[in-house]
């Protein structure tokens, strides 16, 4: 497993990593997920992802680490936790942290995300936010505890955890962050990121953190049938993106995942990307494709090629399609 430096944090992660969301009831029994993030383990990867809104992903993720016999970098987020939930109340916000240490096992957290910062109406995080205003100050009690968490050595690093490019890149630009985990905006067909949180992570030393380079499904599987034939709620734009890149997927003879993870990978400015394995067997699978290295050039023009076909994503569009589910029809009224 290759390692890189996650910005200017200086940890060396491993650039295929786990993501909780599916090491939790979503993934399954308990044993299967620890049969599947021990053989992670074991085969290189070292740092994991969690947060209190992934059902009791901290709770299994803690069951299962203290197994580990490597050193491990774990993350966990603020938001959701406790109800009601005030994030301009600091004893609201440690009381969380606290719960999360205690779920996950250990004295320190190595890095504490924001939880989606970015969206407005999500939460009120802030007193002061820079959301059009790249380079500008963040204030509010969340970032006054976050030192505190430092200092006290709670906390190592700190992040930011979202989904929404703009705003996330703003809130980058800041400068105040050690890390971003940017999702759904970073893939073969999604590339918003590109555009501005990148490119800011990079100009503040920022480590980067792929979440969902599958679109949680969309690109973990081909679904040919739908593109060609169904999915009524699919804009032509995208349906024809799709049948482009099965094709290419074709030519090249090589599977939609290995595409999708070797994609991220190719690009020297992600730290590293988060996978959602359930299994041993797409561990095992996934590592594998990882470590073919990069794409060639010529394979990543021609994605790039595919990719502007749909630069951004149509406003009505969800962030993970719909392929696979049967009876929706697209957004609006039930």
């Amino acid at each position: 497993m290759k390692m890189r430096t996650l910005g200017r944090t200086g940890l060396r992660v491993s650039e295929l990593s786990l993501g909780g969301l599916f090491i939790s009831k979503f993934g399954g029994d308990f044993d299967q997920s620890r049969a599947a993030a021990l053989r992670a383990f074991d085969l290189g990867v070292n740092y994991v992802d969690t947060a209190p809104t992934y059902a009791n992903s901290e709770e299994v993720v803690g069951r299962i680490i203290r197994d580990a016999t490597q050193p491990l970098i774990v993350s966990t987020k603020l938001g959701g936790r406790p109800q009601p939930f005030k994030p301009q109340d600091k004893a609201c916000l440690r009381a969380s942290i606290e719960e999360s240490l205690r779920l996950l096992g250990r004295d320190t957290i190595d890095i504490l995300f924001v939880h989606e910062p970015d969206r407005p109406g999500q939460y009120d995080w802030w007193t002061r936010s820079p959301m059009w205003e790249v380079g500008a100050p963040v204030e509010g009690p969340v970032v006054e505890l976050l030192g505190e968490l430092k200092a006290e050595g709670l906390i190592r690093f700190t992040g930011l955890g979202g989904t929404t490019a703009r705003q996330l890149a703003c809130l980058v630009g800041s400068g105040q962050f050690d890390v971003v985990l940017t999702a759904f905006n970073y893939s073969l067909l999604w590339r918003e990121a590109e555009h501005e949180v990148l490119p800011a992570a990079k100009a503040h030393g920022v480590g980067v953190v792929i979440g969902s380079p599958l679109q949680q499904g969309a690109l973990s599987r081909r679904f040919d049938d739908e593109v060609n034939y169904g999915a009524p709620w699919l804009s032509l734009p995208r349906r024809n993106q799709f049948k482009a890149l099965y094709a290419l997927l074709d030519e090249l003879g090589m599977p939609l995942v290995e595409c999708a993870l070797r994609f991220v990978l190719s690009n020297p400015d992600v730290s590293c990307t988060l996978m959602g394995a359930r299994s041993q067997a797409e561990v095992e699978q996934n590592v594998a494709y990882a470590a073919k290295g990069p794409l060639p050039a010529e394979v990543v023009k021609r994605l790039d090629a595919i990719a502007a076909m749909v630069p951004f994503r149509p406003c009505e569009e969800r962030p993970t399609l719909c392929f696979g589910w049967r009876g929706y029809k697209g957004p609006g009224p039930l």
